[in-house]
């Protein structure tokens, strides 16, 4: 997951392996062209300690939980889970768990245990020392300067979380710093550092040339490669909403920012067409638990993560 020319968290790269292994971990999740239902357990529960702990639920504990849950989402109590109510339920876990990765990694960052994690204990964490780059001073190796405007960039972004006239950031400001996608008053600069990074001729928007980059096409080639025509589809027909071709701000916005509304409607509707029984467009409990191993090997319980976590299954939360 990117904003603009870096990732919008170390946490959510990881997990959608958009760094150089993303291939590694699709044909994991994608054995030889089947999928997988045990991937998601063994490799994003959170750690062996939560797998071992799944493995350890009776049949009948998991099965308590799991309706527990299932309450849970269905909002209108009608005894049916729609695919608005589970597209609303995987975009709440979405965020819950980054603001609780968040949390844990603050801790992690603040080395003094004060409550603020300041600007050289986030490079001590990341980089294991205090790195200081000349701003107004390119490097003349190209990989040094590609990591000295990422790292200008960071401090941007982390002075920009700061609210108060504290120099470190408290773990409201530091939520902000992890996912600016998350919080009102990011939202702005989100937006200023992907034109920054996209809009080359700087007249506030961003048009397809801009949005594709770098490439140009071979001219030995017919056509364009099949990753620009669905580049090319995507600017067309999910960013530029009024078609004048161009992004501005807010659908720039769209682009940068992670889509969780997306992605939690197709898995929404993914859990409908393999689990709906009767065809009638909705899951009941009974179809559930009838395939109860499909349901917790998907996004709805984060993977079966969401049984070891009292916010979701605890009937008095």
């Amino acid at each position: 997951m990117r904003l603009g020319p870096r990732p919008a968290t170390l946490g959510l790269l990881l997990l959608c392996a958009a760094a150089a292994g993303a291939g590694d971990a699709e044909e994991l999740h994608y054995a030889q062209g089947e999928h997988r239902a045990d991937y998601h357990r063994e490799a994003l529960l959170g750690g062996q300690e939560e797998v071992d702990e799944y493995v350890k639920l009776t049949p009948e504990e998991q099965q308590k939980r799991l309706k527990s849950i299932i309450k849970k989402i269905d909002l209108d109590s009608d005894g049916f889970l729609t695919e608005s109510e589970l597209s609303s339920w995987i975009q709440m876990s979405f965020k819950h768990y980054a603001m609780q990765e968040a949390k844990q990694q603050f801790v992690e960052y603040d080395k003094n245990s004060d409550g603020s994690v300041s600007w050289d204990e986030y490079n001590i964490q990341m980089y294991d020392r205090v790195i200081d780059f000349d701003e107004n001073t390119a490097l003349e190796d190209a990989e040094e300067e590609s990591f000295r405007q990422l790292h200008l960039k960071d401090k941007k972004r982390f002075e920009k979380a700061n609210q108060d006239l504290d120099p470190g950031l408290n773990l409201e400001e530091f939520i902000a710093f992890e996912h600016p996608e998350e919080v009102d008053y990011m939202t702005e600069f989100v937006i200023q550092e992907a034109l920054e990074e996209h809009d080359k001729n700087g007249d506030g928007f961003v048009s397809l040339e801009e949005f594709l980059g770098d490439y140009r096409r071979d001219p030995t080639l017919n056509e364009d490669p099949e990753w620009i025509l669905v580049e090319k589809d995507r600017f067309l027909h999910d960013y530029d909403k009024d078609t004048d071709g161009r992004l501005d701000p807010q659908e720039l916005l769209s682009w940068v920012v992670p889509n969780n509304q997306g992605i939690a409607q197709e898995e929404a509707l993914h859990l409908i067409d393999e689990m709906d029984l009767n065809s009638d467009r909705k899951l009941s409990e009974a179809e559930i638990l009838e395939n109860q191993e499909l349901f917790l090997t998907s996004e709805a319980t984060d993977y079966g993560r969401q049984l070891h976590d009292e916010h979701f299954y605890h009937d008095e939360l």
